[in-house]
């Protein structure tokens, strides 16, 4: 994720609901993260992994490579840093929790 095309700002992270954490940090609920650093509210890229541990050993591979190869990756798959997840607003909508009495 990052906050505007060719940003210097590029969030690499793991998730295992990616139209969830899209939502948090739209909507600045990422506590601490928006705080310190430029909020990041454009899905850039993303891939998807069936296994866990595969997701967690790629998110280190990615957060190990310079800056450039990241850019390359990915305009490989959106060269106009397009926020991929801009039609997703109403895909995660928290459930409200409700009070019991």
């Amino acid at each position: 994720m990052t906050n505007r095309p060719r940003s210097h700002v590029l969030y690499t992270g793991v998730t295992g609901n990616l139209s969830r954490r899209v939502f948090e940090h739209k909507n600045k609920l990422v506590p601490g993260f928006h705080e310190s650093l430029q909020p990041v509210t454009r899905l850039a890229y993303y891939e998807c992994f069936v296994y866990p541990d595969a997701a967690i050993n790629r998110e280190k591979e990615i957060k190990g490579w310079r800056r450039s190869k990241k850019i390359r990756l990915i305009e490989s798959t959106n060269p106009h840093w397009y926020d991929l997840a801009e039609s997703w607003a109403n895909m995660y909508k928290p459930i409200p929790k409700t009070s019991k009495h």
